[in-house]
């Protein structure tokens, strides 16, 4: 029996005086009705049986036509590449969820996240502090719901966000942002020190909160790339594949195999531009400027082949629904052009490597544990570099990966170097699935039809983003609109194990540690 027919076993059995609806979709997903107030139950059997977490909590408004909110868990097998999802239904007079929070750690973040969008109240959360709302947002007012309506007034209401403080002889705080010295986003870091050693950082974002889920609802499917595409800006095929992807599973279409090959060529583009920039902006953090101006200047260099790609520097266009929206230039060596590239920026990484000055910053610092990695859930290289073997590309193959043959890099210690060596290996990894796919490039059609999006029905699209996985979770009215979209930046996850990172470490390592991760301030504020 495969795991994936024990688990229908499983909840047909032990698990079915709670399961009100049973059925599978695409292949590996199943997806169920539970009883109200099951989830933690669920998750619990779930974990114990099969080694499987929750991904992602999914809100939504369903009052118009079922007189009734919902809730979404989405649980994902990595090791026999299957899925769960659960939906449970919640009366309007009381819109309460137990709390999984103590039990899970990210389960904390989407609670209290649907708290603020949708005023769902998860009992026994034991944070219960806001996390989306600031102090201009009045705590009536839930965006997500469909009869939401702003506000007159948006005002401050004065009150100091509930730090929880930390005291001691010697302590004192350092805060830091929300408004930084460079071109950044927004972000507040309160740090707790003893002399210049951190004993504690807090974290607090959601000051660039920009409605992005909101203002996908009532677009057509080809409408919401452009907004998929602006999620986080370095992100373009991340987001704008994983959307598509969500869409093409709902509308049961898939994409021909040259565009699944040309899907594969973009997303490690913009992993390859990403990586090599980050590798030498760690580099300057830790003083050594000569890494930081080459890997631009190779950066640049793989913006341009972009843009003779897709037209544009950041991709922009490559992914539309059913395909790409361009073909290969008829001109364009891509392969050359990679292997010199990647000539390059080894020939930079051999230096800078070899300086001890660079080398005396990498190591040790930032380190974060694997136990404390797997509690938060860690995702993508920040994973990897802690020695959690995970990557949707190998576990969960989508576009042609599955056809295609990679290893990827994961590191044991979790500390700077480990991250920074887990993006030089993801260079050169990358580079050989792009001149693998190109070599295997079938001939034939860029997009297939997309069709109707069967209304009320969930559907999600799962990609192995740069910074890791990206979840994009769909669901269309009855005019084939979209109703609801809920995005999972690999940033929502991996923002709070920073601050378990940088524990121990001097104040002036944090820029390097926070480089280290480099997690998106926009993918998080949604």
């Amino acid at each position: 029996m495969t795991d994936f027919a024990r688990l229908q076993s499983v909840l047909t059995a032990a698990f079915a005086e709670r399961v009100i609806a049973l059925h599978i979709r695409r292949g590996n997903e199943l997806h169920c009705q539970i009883e109200r107030g099951a989830a933690p139950s669920l998750a619990q059997l779930l974990r114990a049986d099969f080694q499987t977490e929750l991904a992602l909590m999914v809100a939504n408004d369903r009052s118009a036509d079922l007189d009734k909110l919902e809730v979404h868990y989405l649980f994902v097998n990595d090791r026999h590449n299957w899925f769960l999802h659960a939906t449970e239904q919640l009366p309007l007079d009381d819109l309460t969820i137990p709390s999984m929070a103590t039990f899970y750690y990210p389960t904390s973040r989407f609670e209290r996240e649907i708290k603020d969008l949708f005023g769902i109240e998860a009992v026994g959360q034991p944070d219960r502090r806001p996390l989306v709302r600031h102090g201009f947002w009045p705590e009536s007012y839930h965006p997500l719901r469909k009869d939401a309506t702003p506000p007159a007034d948006f005002h401050d209401d004065g009150a100091s966000f509930p730090f929880l403080p930390v005291g001691g002889e010697g302590v004192y705080e350092i805060p830091v942002g929300p408004v930084h010295a460079g071109i950044i986003e927004p972000g507040h870091f309160r740090f707790s020190v003893v002399g210049e050693t951190v004993i504690d950082l807090k974290i607090r974002l959601y000051f660039t909160h920009k409605g992005t889920e909101k203002l996908f609802e009532g677009r057509t499917p080809e409408q919401g790339v452009e907004l998929a595409e602006r999620i986080s800006g370095d992100t373009t095929i991340g987001h704008s594949l994983a959307y598509c992807q969500a869409v093409e599973a709902l509308a049961g279409c898939e994409a021909p195999p040259r565009a699944r090959y040309l899907r594969v060529v973009l997303l490690e583009m913009e992993r390859l531009y990403n990586h090599v920039a980050d590798f030498g902006a760690i580099c300057n953090d830790t003083g050594f400027a000569f890494a930081h101006s080459q890997c631009f200047r190779i950066r640049e260099r793989l913006l341009r082949l972009n843009k003779r790609l897709t037209g544009n520097r950041l991709l922009r266009g490559g992914i539309v629904p059913g395909g790409v929206g361009h073909d290969l230039p008829a001109d364009l060596n891509l392969a050359a052009e990679l292997a010199a590239v990647l000539a390059d920026f080894n020939e930079v990484v051999a230096i800078s490597l070899d300086n001890s000055m660079v080398r005396d910053r990498l190591d040790g610092a930032g380190r974060l544990t694997q136990a404390t990695a797997a509690d938060h859930g860690v995702l993508g290289y920040v994973a990897r570099a802690s020695n959690l073997d995970i990557d949707v590309r190998r576990d969960h193959p989508f576009a042609a990966y599955g056809e295609l043959s990679f290893a990827a890099p994961v590191y044991t210690a979790g500390d700077v170097h480990a991250r920074t060596m887990a993006r030089v290996e993801e260079v050169r990894a990358a580079v050989r699935l792009i001149q693998q796919a190109l070599t295997a490039l079938p001939p034939g059609p860029l997009t297939a039809p997309l069709g109707a999006l069967p209304a009320w029905e969930p559907a999600f699209g799962l990609v192995e983003g740069w910074r890791g996985a990206i979840l994009h979770w769909v669901m269309a009215d009855t005019g084939g609109k979209l109703y609801r979209v809920k995005v999972r930046d690999p940033s929502f996850v991996n923002w709070p194990a920073l601050s378990f990172a940088l524990l121990n470490n001097i104040v002036p390592d944090f820029p390097l540690c926070n480089k280290s991760f480099n997690q998106s301030y926009s993918g998080n504020d949604l």
